[in-house]
């Protein structure tokens, strides 16, 4: 797996998949909560969009799914800091090791 990052408005965001299935997402979540103990604080499910959010090493970030956009994983605020890009590309990196 390979990912892609998307920078606007000054964050980060690491696409995991750009074309993927539901299925998928509910497989880096619970990597997520297995391999790095990351729990998700808020989830907003939604027919074709889910956002869960989430604190890694002290930042908060979402990880997203959009039926038509696939999974990333970005900043929970639009304004994010050098330490939100970071903790963004070191989840990216973690799971890019990953099979799914």
């Amino acid at each position: 797996m390979c990912y892609e990052l998307k920078t606007s408005y000054g964050g980060t965001e690491a696409v995991i998949d750009d074309n993927c299935g539901i299925s998928k997402f509910y497989a880096i979540a619970r990597t997520l909560a297995d391999d790095l103990q990351v729990k998700f604080l808020n989830q907003v499910d939604d027919a074709e969009t889910l956002d869960w959010d989430f604190q890694y090493r002290g930042q908060f970030l979402t990880l997203h799914y959009n039926m038509f956009n696939g999974v990333s994983i970005y900043p929970q605020q639009l304004k994010s800091t050098s330490r939100d890009n970071i903790a963004v590309l070191e989840v990216a990196h973690f799971l890019e090791h990953r099979v799914y």
